[in-house]
């Protein structure tokens, strides 16, 4: 692991002396960044992303890639071999079909005398079957770039070996196989205007030679006519790109992909703000204000005079920060408030509950927009808290008894025995009633009227999500009857628990308590549950003679955030819902509402399964939420969150929750309002 080290020492030299890599960010055959079947050096910008197809007989790739972080590259795709079948499968699930993941890692950013210098790791879990690791160099030379890279495996001179469930890498456990084992590859491409690219790479791979690509026996009994391949890349816009090859000396090759940056609106985020009209300003300044802050979208407004300060209550359901809906508050303020208030006091609840509070004085709001204050200097004699946890002693107007949702809802189910790609398509439906503080009746219904989900596998013997496709089956179903209630304490420390159907599979009791420190940048919690299974196609049965009568949970759960960089890491440790003991860790980023995340497990499954698809298996899946206001062209808290994991194991699987408490703490904490505080 030492290589790894000296490559992170390297990027820290290198600083902040980074060249554009553009506009030779463009995707392989396979999706990551390259040039036909090589990668080069150059990544994707921080929080770009791309997906596409790439034809090249007898691949067809489907692939999307990301940059989660600086300098950092990852790609997913399923790569199919036109006319080689699987043994022991059904003609229903058509041709072979591989599933590979890469990681490409830029150590050093190119500078004005050396190259950029990345290292990969292609398909290093599982078969292997197109695994690779490799170090390329690239250096432009405009409008020329240059790379040259070496690597093993799919690269080298002979195919790596499957890694099972564990991560292999040579380049870091056996450096020496590694160098004995790889060839050169590389290339050149030229760009003579922003639309048009040429390119030109010798490719290493010897393809009759990777005798575990399935591919092999049908297409490459003998080597490729020429290891030389060229191309044109057309880009008529910014986001879309189209190349054409001519490859091996004998294949034309076809790539289309379009690329986005996460987090950019699609179209410009803009609310009218209030205005209020002059025959109004004569009614009392409680009405005036209540009236300006329900047509600018807050609900459940209190207001109220003590003395000469004014005390505002409101629960935001509009503004996805809470800076920019204080910022909406303080506009309505600058331009209502009488000479005689001297202090204002805000406070945003969330199903009635304080979440935030912010203290500052007339005379400051109308410096602030005056331009006598900058906004740091006004935040600086400002007040903001977090640990308010009592309600404003007033009556409210515009209370919001309920809210109500329906969703477009896309399940897709991918390599199943049965049929490759299965998929349910429909609407979720969900209402949310809010008797009392904290308190929320939810009823959610599943409707797909398009479903051809189905399945040959059979459930292990332990079964807590391998037969969730049973429950899938269902066009229509209930997925949650329950009532959930929380509480604020003193000392920031939060609690709830949820009793009912909970979600799809399970029925029982659900509970969590947390507490933040240090202003949010960590956060410490207990949760747990006690449930049985439902029973399949009956909304309101209980299963019979399962395995277990009931199942049980429960959690240290730990966050560290680091709004410097937009990353949270949450780990849950405690026992899982077959049983299985130990941790499940994920990461997420945050792009402007966007948020990236993926988890990985580590569980006693040795102990706790008999099976052997369960026992060593470590549970992942990668995940993103869209938040709508990206999207309509105006604020919104909205999102919709979709995520891929397998579902044929059952390790290290807990219940859906409703609400979680640190979700709900979110970005109202401290150190996040320090970092959105310029949305204002």
């Amino acid at each position: 692991m030492s290589l790894f080290f000296i490559l992170i020492l390297l990027h820290n030299i290198a600083g902040t002396a980074w060249a554009a890599d553009e506009p030779f960010v463009t995707p392989s055959n396979w999706g990551g960044t390259g040039l036909m079947e090589t990668p080069t050096a150059r990544v994707l910008k921080e929080g770009q992303f791309r997906f596409g197809a790439g034809l090249i007989n007898p691949y067809r790739h489907y692939y999307g890639a990301i940059s989660p972080f600086k300098g950092v590259e990852i790609d997913g795709r399923f790569t199919e071999i036109i006319d080689v079948y699987t043994t022991g499968l059904p003609a229903s699930y058509g041709t072979y079909k591989d599933k590979v993941a890469d990681i490409k890692y830029q150590f050093l950013p190119e500078t004005k005398y050396f190259p950029a210098l990345a290292l990969g790791l292609n398909d290093s879990y599982g078969t292997r079957i197109y695994g690779s690791q490799f170090i390329v160099a690239n250096k432009q030379i405009y409008p020329f770039d240059f790379s040259v890279g070496f690597g093993n495996g799919r690269y080298g001179r002979k195919p790596l070996s499957s890694s099972g469930e564990s991560f292999k890498a040579e380049i870091f456990q056996d450096p020496r196989g590694w160098l004995s084992d790889g060839l050169f590859f590389g290339g050149v491409q030229f760009a003579p205007t922003k639309w048009l690219t040429l390119m030109a790479e010798y490719n290493s791979i010897r393809y009759d030679q990777q005798t575990s690509d399935p591919a092999q026996p049908k297409y490459f009994t003998s080597p490729v006519p020429s290891p030389f391949n060229f191309g044109l890349r057309w880009k008529p816009y910014e986001w879309i790109e189209a190349d054409l090859s001519y490859q091996r000396g004998q294949q034309v090759g076809v790539n289309v992909s379009m690329n986005f940056e996460l987090g950019q609106p699609m179209l410009p985020i803009f609310d009218l703000p209030y205005k209020e009209k002059a025959e109004l300003r004569r009614n009392p300044l409680a009405e005036r204000l209540d009236r300006a802050l329900k047509e600018s979208g807050f609900t459940d407004i209190g207001i109220k005079m003590v003395g000469n300060d004014l005390w505002i209550e409101a629960t935001n359901d509009k503004y996805y920060y809470s800076p920019k809906a204080v910022g909406v508050v303080l506009r309505i303020l600058k331009d209502t408030l009488p000479s005689y208030i001297e202090k204002v006091h805000i406070t945003f609840t969330q199903e009635g509950i304080p979440i935030l509070s912010f203290a500052t004085s007339r005379e400051d709001i109308a410096a602030l927009y005056e331009e006598k204050l900058t906004l740091k200097e006004f935040l600086y004699v400002s007040q903001y808290r977090t640990d308010v946890y009592e309600n404003l002693d007033v009556g409210k107007k515009d209370k919001k008894y309920y809210h109500w949702g329906v969703l477009p809802a896309f399940r897709m189910f991918v390599n199943d025995p049965s049929g490759f790609f299965k998929y349910r398509l429909g609407f979720n439906e969900w209402v949310k009633l809010n008797p009392w503080k904290g308190s929320t009746l939810m009823v959610a219904l599943e409707q797909y009227p398009i479903n051809d989900v189905s399945t040959s596998n059979a459930p292990s013997a332990q079964p807590v999500r391998t037969d969730y496709v049973y429950y899938s089956y269902e066009k229509v179903l209930m997925d949650k009857l329950l009532m959930d209630q929380m509480v604020k304490l003193p000392n920031e420390i939060y609690a709830r628990a949820a009793f009912g159907y909970l979600e799809t599979e399970y029925a029982g009791l659900d509970w969590e308590v947390a507490k933040p420190f240090l202003g949010g940048r960590f956060m410490v919690g207990l949760s747990g549950s006690v449930v049985k299974k439902r029973e399949v196609g009956q909304a309101f049965a209980m299963k019979q003679n399962d395995w277990k009568d009931y199942y049980t949970t429960g959690f240290l759960n730990t966050a560290l955030n680091i709004p410097e960089a937009e990353v949270s890491l949450d780990l849950r440790t405690g026992q899982f819902l077959a049983g299985d003991r130990g941790t499940r860790l994920t990461l997420s980023k945050f792009f402007n509402g966007v948020i990236l995340f993926g988890w990985y497990s580590i569980t006693n499954t040795d102990t706790v399964f008999t099976d052997s698809y369960n026992r060593g298996y470590h549970d992942k899946g990668i995940g993103i939420v869209w938040p709508l206001r990206l999207f309509i062209g105006k604020d919104s808290k909205s999102t919709y969150s979709f995520a891929i994991s397998p579902w044929t194991r059952d390790v290290a699987q807990d219940i859906d929750h409703v609400y979680g408490l640190f979700d709900f703490m979110g970005r109202n904490q401290e150190v996040y309002w320090k970092k959105d505080r310029n949305m204002m």
